[in-house]
């Protein structure tokens, strides 16, 4: 039943809004995948990284959301810019709707002071969205006695459409601060598969610290954080805070009205993982079983280019 409930509400949402908008799939282990969060961020950390995330959204409701992405970037001495790539698949509904996108990212840093300097990104996207039209089920095809056993006469669009999206952001930072805007969606491109439905602009803020504690050399900080993102008429506030000891990293995370994420990493030598558990408090607290995150980086070592570039003080997670 819950698996039948899904596919319909699914297919009542696809025919019934002429003029849908989307939302964009979320990552709460922000700083995790950089190039997603903010393009400025692209070759912030100088030496070739890798980042893998897989974020797997309200298990406990059947047909949700599966999101994973893969990024590569490094700072690039010769053209002074940080270069990037990422791949970003979202699966909702048991794939009944799949969203695929790959991006090419650029980020130039313009020291201000020997002290605080400014990167500026652009990401330039192309999208794909697909839908499997076996998946859905229909009003008409319900029999009262045995159930979905008859053909729709519903009208079936295309199965899928391509866009072409851009993004911009900016980053200021200094040897404790940083603040960042993104805006995603620029251009508020078209992926309706059968009416128009317009993609529309993603606004994210992002500031923070890092506080070193204890005594000198003690390896650890506390990172206080905000984030803000702001998408048609959906808003979000998430506050949290990191702390840092050696190679371990903990983190708690208050999103606005609707959950608490806790989160464990672990950084050893050029890998990092970390694992995320968002803790439902909304009226999907029983329903939803919360909503479970996994990222794996690997940062690898190069030759340092001259100091006049600066690597970014955002933290792992």
């Amino acid at each position: 039943m819950k698996k039948i409930s899904t596919l319909v509400l699914l297919s009542l949402f696809v025919f019934t809004y002429k003029n849908a908008t989307a939302q964009d799939p979320e990552f709460t282990q922000f700083y995790a995948n950089p190039l997603y969060l903010n393009p400025a961020l692209a070759g912030s950390n100088i030496c070739p990284r890798i980042c893998i995330n897989y974020r797997n959204q309200w298990p406990g409701i059947s047909g949700t959301y599966v999101t994973t992405s893969a990024s590569f970037d490094r700072y690039v001495y010769k053209i002074k810019s940080g270069l990037g790539l990422i791949v970003m698949n979202d699966i909702a509904g048991q794939g009944t709707l799949k969203t695929t996108n790959i991006s090419g990212v650029y980020s130039y840093q313009l020291p201000i002071t020997h002290t605080y300097s400014i990167n500026f990104g652009l990401k330039a996207t192309y999208g794909q969205k697909s839908i499997d039209w076996s998946k859905l089920t229909f009003g008409d095809m319900i029999d009262e006695r045995q159930g979905f056993v008859k053909y729709t006469h519903e009208t079936q669009g295309a199965s899928k459409k391509s866009f072409v999206d851009f993004s911009a952001g900016i980053v200021g930072f200094s040897k404790r601060f940083f603040i960042g805007v993104a805006v995603d969606h620029i251009t508020q491109p078209d992926e309706g598969l059968i009416y128009s439905s317009k993609l529309p602009m993603k606004i994210t803020g992002h500031a923070g610290a890092l506080i070193p504690v204890g005594p000198r050399g003690s390896e650890t900080t506390i990172s206080p954080n905000i984030l803000y993102q702001q998408q048609q008429n959906f808003t979000q506030l998430n506050l949290g805070v990191y702390i840092t000891k050696g190679s371990l990293v903990g983190g708690l995370w208050y999103r606005n009205n609707d959950s608490f994420i806790i989160l464990l990493g672990v950084q050893r030598g050029i890998i990092k993982f970390g694992y995320s558990y968002d803790v439902t408090i909304s009226k999907l607290t029983n329903a939803s079983a919360g909503s479970h995150e996994l990222s794996l980086g690997f940062q690898f070592s190069c030759k340092k280019p001259k100091p006049k570039y600066r690597s970014n003080i955002c933290p792992s997670f």
